[in-house]
């Protein structure tokens, strides 16, 4: 794509690297096909290529953003589809993420949206006050159906009380700055974030991603320190609130590379992975941050990459179960990580089968399914309707914001892919599967055995 920027323009490291990405562009619209708000709109303004022409006219010409490049800018999931798709490497994240930041800064957004983003970003980073909200939560579900005919916000909280669960889960007693001992000779040592929504939601993933861990001879530690890994500020645009939560993060892992050292930093939530991944290119103009952050982004694993070069007990369970594998957007085309999650499931004993258009979103991208709750909910029925035609007994997935929206619409139970790896090989049963029984399932008992000798 042909570019017409200042020289003048191009001093600002931001405005250089839109620059050379929109160069990129061929404007082949290969990405029309994998947008899932193109396949469900048909509008070009709501297709990769579309909002590159948006972008493209307001950066280039420095205008304040419109309420038509806000309207399609907002409806874009940043689900990162295009991204795979794209023959010509267009780094569409970047790009996008360069243009919320402008909207942010040159827009005055209406009144109620104003307010529900500032109270999202007051919230949801915050475990104690997301726990909080969700109590309040539980009082006002009942009165979803009539908060959607009030003006304004109305559609907006009531998907925000449709999302919230029925009940909480107790607090982890793993909770809060710590370190966990490798069982026996310690073979490795890794960071853990413990985050902010994920925890308050389903405390039990990082629980058991840290028995399985220390099984495994590796120490765990969460750092005093770090929290959000600042991925819902940053997709508002919000640059400096988003700066400063990962500033936070990068501060408390590098004085433990510098210390004992790390051999990985591990993520349990794939939409957190592919924001921390990211830090490297969100400081790179950064003096005091730039190195530290390259240095955190190079360790972060998600736990299924990690899993996969450092090896897998064999699983003490097996079960005839068959798994739909949903991989979330952040996993499979944020990060590329697309047959690690399954090959571990399948050495684990599932049966994992593929979900039909596997690549399109779930709806849930991060806050999009309360942002833009009409889209969101068309997006799930198709993937519920996708999932359940493969008739599983389970659904396995890498991400919390997956599990919470695509929960909200099939009975089937949704479970993180590594409290599934934990159990079968010798940890706590899901959850969810608490008051069911698997098809098949039954112990490996010369399994149990050799491995309650060791």
């Amino acid at each position: 794509m042909q570019t017409n920027f200042s020289p003048e323009q191009l001093k600002d490291p931001q405005m250089a690297s839109s620059e050379k990405i929109l160069r990129t562009c061929i404007h082949c619209g290969f990405c029309t096909a994998t947008c899932p708000t193109y396949l469900l709109l048909g509008d070009e303004l709501d297709s990769p290529r579309g909002r590159i022409y948006l972008m493209k006219d307001m950066l280039e010409n420095e205008k304040p953003a419109t309420e038509k490049v806000v309207k399609h800018i907002d409806r874009c999931l940043s689900c990162l589809s295009c991204m795979t798709t794209c023959p010509s490497g267009v780094h569409y994240m970047h790009l996008v993420d360069h243009a919320r930041a402008y909207i942010e800064k040159t827009y005055r957004r209406p009144f109620w949206d104003r307010a529900m983003r500032q109270l999202l970003a007051f919230v949801l980073p915050y475990p104690n006050r997301f726990r909080l909200s969700l109590y309040t939560a539980l009082l006002g579900r009942p009165f979803a159906p009539l908060l959607k005919l009030l003006p304004g916000p109305g559609e907006r909280l009531a998907a925000m009380l449709s999302l919230a669960p029925s009940s909480l889960r107790p607090r982890s007693m793993n909770e809060g700055p710590n370190v966990f001992p490798a069982a026996g000779k310690r073979k490795a040592r890794v960071a853990i974030l413990s985050g902010c929504a994920q925890r308050v939601l389903e405390p039990n993933i990082n629980d058991a991603t840290v028995a399985l861990l220390n099984r495994l001879g590796v120490e765990v530690v969460q750092p005093r320190g770090e929290g959000c890994c600042s991925a819902l500020v940053h997709h508002m645009g919000r640059e400096e609130e988003a700066h400063a939560q990962a500033s936070r993060n990068i501060d408390a892992w590098t004085q433990e590379i510098e210390g004992e050292g790390l051999d990985a930093i591990i993520i349990t939530a794939s939409g957190c992975g592919t924001t921390v991944k990211d830090y490297g290119h969100m400081f790179r103009s950064d003096e005091a941050y730039a190195k530290k952050a390259e240095k955190v982004s190079a360790l972060t694993k998600d736990i299924t990459e990690f899993l996969t070069t450092f090896g897998m007990p064999e699983p003490v369970i097996e079960t005839d179960a068959v798994i739909a594998y949903h991989s979330a957007c952040s996993m499979q085309h944020g990060q590329q990580i697309k047959t690690e999650p399954k090959t571990l499931l399948k050495k684990a004993g599932f049966r994992v089968k593929d979900v039909p258009e596997g690549h399109i979103c779930c709806g849930s991208a991060g806050v999009y399914n309360i942002m833009q709750p009409e889209i969101a909910t068309q997006l799930r029925a198709r993937k519920v309707q996708n999932i359940e035609s493969v008739k599983p007994d389970l659904i396995a997935t890498g991400n919390i914001g997956c599990m919470t929206q695509i929960g909200k619409g099939t009975d089937i139970p949704i479970i993180h892919t590594i409290e599934l790896l934990n159990w079968v090989t010798g940890g706590i049963r899901p959850v969810a599967l608490e008051e069911m029984r698997l098809p098949g399932e039954r112990p490996i008992p010369e399994r149990q055995f050799a491995e309650a000798a060791e």
